[in-house]
């Protein structure tokens, strides 16, 4: 989905700088144009930054029942 129009910004494309290290919209704006022109999509387009950081804080590694069962043997 496009969040800024006037610079052809997707949410995908906002998601993957997220990932790379991006955290702030001026890092943002450097980076992709985002919000650059008008600024109307500031809002859309921190809460996709919002999210991604989100869903990296909860990552947490998951045992599957087998490595659980293989360490306690």
């Amino acid at each position: 989905m496009y969040v800024c129009l006037c610079n052809g910004v997707t949410d995908r494309e906002i998601r993957e700088v997220a990932a790379a290290g991006c955290r702030t919209l001026p890092e943002l704006t450097m980076r992709t144009g985002c919000g650059a022109t008008c600024g109307s999509c500031l809002d859309m387009a921190q809460q996709v930054l919002d999210e991604v950081h989100a869903a990296r804080a909860l990552d947490v590694p998951v045992l599957a029942p087998d490595d659980a069962l293989s360490r306690a043997a």
